[in-house]
């Protein structure tokens, strides 16, 4: 897809969409309402983030603990940037996806499915099969050997 596309896409559709939705909303519950629902939405998805941002943190310190390289945990913490600037901004249609993107296990499988897509990680079926689709067993090489002093 063409990246100017892209790039007007979200900057010039995604605010109309939202000013479509707070016009619909504010002519069903008033403006005072949908000026605090939206104010109200920011602030718990703001308190929601940074709840869900120190749990990423600590994972990202107990993989480092490990000796691990915390990638994973190092992509929910971008994710969770990019879903609190989503709560942030005035609208519904932004903190829907924001506040589902809070949920973990939404978070984790669209994750998962961006690497294996990018090609990044590779499930255990493609991994271990041939040309044909054929289930290959692991390699194991044998062998012996001796330690060689020098002095």
């Amino acid at each position: 897809m063409n990246p100017l596309l892209i790039f007007l896409l979200i900057f010039v559709g995604v605010p109309l969409v939202e000013l479509y939705f707070l016009i619909e909303v504010g002519s069903e519950i008033g403006a005072i309402s949908t000026i605090a629902l939206t104010v109200f939405t920011a602030v718990l998805g703001g308190m929601l983030v940074r709840m869900q941002g120190f749990t990423t943190a600590l994972k990202v310190r107990d993989a480092l603990e490990r000796e691990e390289v915390p990638a994973i945990e190092m992509m929910e913490g971008a994710i969770l940037l990019v879903t609190g600037l989503m709560l942030l901004l005035p609208g519904f249609v932004t903190d829907a996806i924001g506040f589902l993107l809070l949920v973990p296990p939404v978070r984790q499988a669209l994750l998962l499915r961006y690497l294996r897509a990018s090609g990044v990680m590779q499930s255990n079926a493609r991994r271990n099969t041939d040309s044909d689709g054929v289930r290959q067993e692991p390699k194991v090489i044998e062998g012996e050997y001796h330690r060689v002093d020098r002095e």
